[in-house]
């Protein structure tokens, strides 16, 4: 691995490292709970994230470009039914490691070939690893920000108070 991608994982491990901190001892009810105005819950914030590592993980490792299944499902955005916190946090941590697995054999400056969008049909683009690691820190950091504020609003607890 190189010392780049070592940092760029690294840093991303942090983002990911306070989204897992947030959701701690939040309980299952939580998860599909609305505490603000917006449609983000803890469980779809989750489900989003653990969704999106594996589709960076697959364009990282198939040189096809060929489009993950279920890549443009928008029900990744909400809680899945009968989702636990165990079993979210479990598997955002497998699809995180993949993750890491995956760029940490590959050079940052190696480009991988992303998949067909439905609104521009034909476009065949290109990312660096490195750029695919800073869009999932951009990613992470984000949504790890909503669900400090949707933790909040429920139960009052957020990432510093939890730590």
């Amino acid at each position: 691995m190189t010392p780049e991608t070592e940092g760029l994982l690294t840093a991303l491990r942090e983002a990911r490292r306070l989204l897992l901190i947030t959701t701690r001892d939040a309980t299952d009810a939580q998860l599909a709970e609305r505490s603000t105005v917006s449609q983000l819950t803890l469980g779809g914030i989750l489900n989003h994230l653990t969704r999106g590592e594996r589709v960076w993980t697959h364009i990282l490792t198939d040189t096809t470009g060929r489009t993950p299944d279920g890549m443009w499902d928008m029900s990744q955005y909400r809680c899945p039914e009968g989702a636990t916190v165990a079993g979210l946090r479990a598997a955002y941590e497998e699809a995180a490691r993949a993750t890491d697995e995956a760029a940490a054999t590959a050079r940052p400056d190696a480009e991988a070939r992303l998949p067909e969008t439905p609104w521009e049909p034909g476009v065949v683009r290109h990312w660096t690893v490195r750029r695919i690691l800073l869009h999932l820190l951009q990613e992470t950091a984000q949504h790890t920000g909503h669900a400090d504020i949707v933790r909040e609003a429920s139960d009052g607890a957020n990432s510093t108070a939890l730590r």
